[in-house]
């Protein structure tokens, strides 16, 4: 461990707006930290606005920077030192800090949560800016410097350092419940589900497949995407679901062009049978309003009425563009991408209905025999493995 990297200075945004209830969020994501870092702090605490991070001896920065950075409810952090809630301290560890540093302009940046500190902030980056001015030879150049140091006046004592990271925001994970993700291995789903982890939901994915041409060995592409995610939520539970029956009934009783649509029905179905056993309260989907045949608004709600659950789709006002670049940044990109014959293509007709009718599409299922029967004969098949996020980072 360098010698200017004491501790983690961690803030948050959207918690900090939380009424009475803000110590709930504090320490969702207190415990958060603590099991993305285990190894490497000592301790995480609150800390006035602030959450710090204890760390132990010889750390590896560029896994803790990998980590805090992909937490949800971080909106930034800082590797820093502790001084005591004394000037000439504060001066020394500022000092300490630079001294064998590479650069030419600085700026002193200074926060004081502790307003009965002696100095206000304008007045601490004047006196701490003089001496390292009078101390190294420096000049201080208030746009752009090299290195902008910055200064947190707490209640309790100082935090001084030099280099800002940026935090995905948003809410910890497990504040706001469970949910259960529609995983198809597309370049969609998986961002869909990143985008409700980072509002707190805890995710649990469902991969229906098509049994009939899907060998179990091509399925390590779904556990790829979800060991991936669980970097974000440390860990991850996955459901494996045969379709095979489900779908021979489908494409022996369903004219080609509705087919798409009745078997995500079955999906939403079997979905909200999961979701029973989990005590989840939604599902959530990768649709994009008028991505594919499936998604444009007429489908959209005969698919969603199948659904006693609330249906989230984050993704649904969002360009493909917007949606790949967010998955390279997640990682499951190089995933996705990869050949898979998932249920959906295998169900895509020629010239698939676009503006399908509530009323036509019940009528139909009319003709599939003993559903709730297919779809617990479904359930009872499937396999369900845990993923753990923290050793891959």
């Amino acid at each position: 461990m360098v010698e200017d990297r004491e501790v983690i200075v961690v803030h948050y945004s959207e918690i900090g707006i939380k009424g009475r209830n803000r110590s709930f969020f504090e320490n969702k994501l207190v415990e958060n930290i603590k099991g993305s870092l285990k190894g490497e702090i000592k301790e995480v605490y609150r800390r006035y606005g602030r959450i710090i991070c204890e760390l132990e001896k010889n750390v590896n920065s560029n896994k803790i920077i990998n980590r805090l950075s992909k937490i949800p409810g971080i909106s930034s952090f800082m590797f820093a030192k502790k001084a005591l809630l004394d000037l000439n301290e504060i001066k020394a560890v500022a000092l300490n800090i630079l001294k064998d540093k590479d650069f030419d302009t600085f700026r002193i940046s200074t926060s004081r949560s502790n307003k009965s500190f002696e100095k206000n902030s304008q007045e601490i980056n004047r006196i701490i800016g003089e001496h390292i001015v009078k101390s190294l030879d420096k000049k201080v150049l208030l746009k752009d410097p090299d290195i902008d140091l910055h200064i947190e006046i707490s209640e309790k004592e100082a935090f001084v350092g030099y280099e800002i990271f940026k935090g995905i925001g948003g809410l910890p994970v497990g504040s706001s419940g469970k949910l259960i993700c529609s995983l198809s291995g597309g370049i969609d789903s998986p961002v869909a589900g990143f985008l409700m982890m980072k509002r707190g939901c805890k995710i649990i994915f469902v991969h229906i497949y098509n049994s009939t041409q899907t060998r179990e060995a091509l399925l390590s592409k779904i556990e790829d995407i979800v060991r991936k995610l669980a970097e974000i939520q440390l860990s991850a539970k996955l459901y494996i679901i045969p379709f095979g029956n489900i779908q021979r009934q489908i494409i022996a009783k369903i004219p080609s062009k509705y087919r798409m649509i009745v078997y995500r029905r079955f999906m939403f179905r079997i979905i909200n049978e999961i979701s029973k056993k989990e005590k989840a309260r939604g599902v959530v989907t990768g649709d994009s309003i008028g991505q594919v045949a499936s998604q444009t608004i007429e489908n959209l709600s005969c698919i969603y009425d199948a659904s006693d659950l609330p249906v989230f789709s984050p993704l649904i006002g969002m360009n493909k563009d917007e949606i790949v670049n967010l998955a390279k940044w997640l990682g499951t990109y190089e995933y996705s991408i990869k050949p898979y014959p998932d249920c959906c293509s295998f169900m895509i007709a020629k010239h698939p209905e676009t503006k399908a009718n509530l009323d036509k599409i019940k009528d139909l299922e009319k003709s599939i025999e003993d559903i709730d029967k297919l779809i617990k004969d479904c359930i009872l098949r499937a396999k369900v493995r845990t993923f753990r996020g923290i050793s891959t980072l």
